[in-house]
């Protein structure tokens, strides 16, 4: 019983995501026989690139951020994914260099998975899929790439306004002007983002609240005026 209403969930949050609307009923469900499913708690390690079975992740509920270590240690967040994002290794291509984990940031977390080969066979054999399959990881590459060119060109000040700017775009609860941000990371987790020490983006969230441009609490964040931003 639990696993056909494991299934049946796949087989749902499949169909329905965007990816996926080029495959016929038939399709989906041979999809659903590849696909994995796991759920997790805030603070639990989804994903490390170091794994010796490459797969492609697809985030059902919640949010988590993907965090890239370098020689030394020192962590950096590389993204922050939110439902019906994919992580993983995209270009189907695993790189062994590579050294990032991915990590839940909210309470439920749910994600389905697939073998980067079984993944590779269901593109060859669906040309649609992989045209669409390519279509959604460009546009996710050139948000990555336009967040690297913020962070090379612009001051933390801009950086973190930009950020915050993104962050109501996507996620926001917008009532006129104002925007109300659901608050699941830390203001470390801000600093990483906007690579900046802890201690300075406390600093320039204090002086935007002092200015009136935000009210910033644990779990929410009030902008009252996104405009001013």
């Amino acid at each position: 019983m639990k696993t056909e209403m494991y299934d049946e969930l796949k087989y749902w949050y499949l169909r329905d995501h965007k990816l996926f609307r080029v495959l016929s009923f038939s399709q989906i469900k041979q999809l659903c026989i590849i696909t994995g499913f796991k759920k997790a708690s805030k603070g639990e390690i989804l994903y490390f690139s170091a794994s010796d079975v490459p797969r492609i992740f697809l985030l059902k509920k919640g949010n988590i951020k993907i965090v890239s270590v370098d020689e030394d240690g020192n962590e950096t967040i590389k993204d922050i994914i939110q439902k019906g994002d994919l992580f993983g290794e995209l270009d189907l291509a695993p790189d062994k260099g590579s050294n990032e984990y991915a990590k839940a940031l909210t309470d439920e977390v749910s994600i389905c998975s697939f073998l980067m080969s079984d993944f590779e066979d269901l593109l060859l054999r669906n040309p649609n899929l992989a045209l669409s399959y390519t279509k959604f990881v460009g546009l996710k590459m050139k948000r990555v790439r336009n967040n690297y060119a913020n962070l090379v060109s612009k001051d933390a000040k801009t950086r973190l306004s930009q950020f915050l700017k993104d962050w109501a775009e996507r996620e926001g609860k917008k009532e006129g002007d104002s925007v109300t941000l659901d608050n699941y990371l830390t203001q470390a987790d801000i600093a990483q983002i906007i690579c900046t020490s802890r201690q300075t983006a406390v600093q320039l969230l204090n002086e935007m609240e002092q200015d009136g441009l935000l009210q910033y609490q644990r779990k929410e964040i009030f902008i009252p005026n996104i405009a001013a931003f």
